[in-house]
């Protein structure tokens, strides 16, 4: 049984968001380029991102007990010379497989440990796995499993644009330091976002955020910079802004599709935040009315969402925080509790599973997953797998080294922020 069927059968749900959600992975490898179905299917895709190979009829016809066989022994036969990382909203089937689970960064920094390993095949998305290509040694191989599962809030901010923007507001702003040395702009890039836009915030004296460690990285750049340049997420620095005791008339947003980014001169020069005007499409989903509906069916209910959730969303919630949070207030509510999610169905379910003496569920009642990391299949896992056996390397993700020079620059300055 499939993960999405799994969680229909759990949660009673009597639709999701997408038919394609029926469809295998493989399915979509051969259609025009997407994000495949779920909550990005309707997301523009860039017409460069990366595509993944089809795979043969003896991966695509293996039975769900087959793959994991498969995959169990491939494992057994490269030993700790492999490191697989999954990331919380992969499905249950690469959960059980993994060595590590948690978030992008906490993944990322969980491979650094183990330079033994010639192989980290990393179950998330291409981001993800750049990441732990910066941060790994030069000998080892990051893998992504499959090649389409991107990221389209990374993807609604490329390094053109960005460019562009940082141009434009430097010559509204200028560029010159004021008088107690602060910096006109710095520019924070959320941890999902590419490489290059990593790199562009090293070479101009910006810096990394996570979802856990926005605040810090938020007053670190106030620190050195009148003004902060925040991409990709409009959401989670929207809602860190607020929480820091900003208002919203100090954080217009940059839309990269409008001419001067759409707010006038004025309304940049006197920014505290600039926004760039990306979001994920799951947390999008997520409403007040899901949490208002909560609360009249289980009473005294806590409602608990990701900081990408609309600032609407996260005022009505009773807490927001990052995946690593969401995990940790699941496993220390007592029992009995009820705790509705504002995050990942994926994540949403297996909590539930994992804590049966409390009423964990997803506030949105359609089951719909993130499309890309419902791309990564036990398919595509023993694929590169059972070829690392075999002494192939395929999918590999290689960021330029001049690139993860920069990048690892802005991730550092992260890390000595918040480790």
């Amino acid at each position: 049984m499939t993960s999405v069927d799994a969680i229909i059968e759990r949660l009673g749900a009597t639709r999701t968001c997408d038919a394609g959600l029926t469809k295998d992975p493989w399915a979509f490898d051969t259609t025009k380029p997407s994000y495949g179905p779920g909550a990005s299917a309707l997301d523009m895709i860039p017409r460069n991102a990366p595509r993944q190979q089809p795979l043969g009829k003896e991966y695509t016809e293996a039975s769900d007990e087959e793959l994991q066989e498969r995959i169990i022994d491939a494992k057994h036969k490269l030993g700790s010379k492999l490191l697989i990382l999954g990331h919380f909203y992969q499905r249950d089937e690469i959960i059980v497989h993994a060595d590590y689970v948690g978030d992008s960064f906490q993944l990322s920094k969980n491979a650094a440990t183990r330079p033994e390993a010639d192989n980290i095949v990393f179950c998330g998305v291409h981001f993800m796995a750049e990441t732990a290509d910066i941060l790994s040694t030069p000998r080892q191989n990051v893998i992504l499993p499959n090649m389409s599962a991107g990221c389209s809030m990374a993807d609604m901010a490329n390094i053109d644009q960005v460019t562009d923007c940082w141009e434009q507001l430097t010559d509204i702003c200028g560029s010159t330091p004021d008088a107690d040395g602060k910096q006109q702009i710095i520019p924070v890039t959320y941890m999902n976002s590419s490489a290059a836009l990593k790199a562009f915030c090293g070479r101009n004296g910006g810096i990394v955020c996570t979802s856990s460690n926005a605040r810090a990285v938020l007053e670190w750049a106030f620190e050195r910079g009148k003004r902060v340049l925040f991409f990709p997420d409009q959401h989670l620095g929207r809602n860190t802004a607020l929480a820091m005791g900003m208002s919203l008339d100090q954080m217009p947003l940059w839309d990269p599709f409008k001419a001067n980014g759409g707010a006038t001169p004025e309304q940049y020069a006197n920014a505290k935040m600039i926004l760039w005007k990306g979001f994920c499409s799951v947390h999008q989903r997520f409403t007040v009315e899901q949490i208002e509906r909560a609360r009249k069916a289980y009473p005294g209910v806590k409602v608990i969402v990701h900081p990408e959730c609309s600032m609407d969303v996260v005022n009505a919630a009773d807490g927001t925080g990052s995946t690593a949070y969401i995990v940790k207030e699941i496993e220390n509510a007592p029992a009995g509790s009820a705790i509705a999610v504002g995050t990942e169905i994926n994540l949403v379910n297996r909590l539930a599973a994992q804590h049966p003496d409390k009423t964990v569920f997803c506030l949105d009642p359609v089951v719909c997953p993130c499309s890309t990391m419902y791309r990564i299949h036990p398919a595509y896992l023993a694929w590169v797998l059972e070829n690392l056996v075999d002494g192939k390397v395929v999918n590999k993700i290689v960021v330029d080294p001049q690139t993860a020079s920069e990048a690892k620059i802005a991730l550092d300055r992260m890390l000595r922020v918040h480790p």
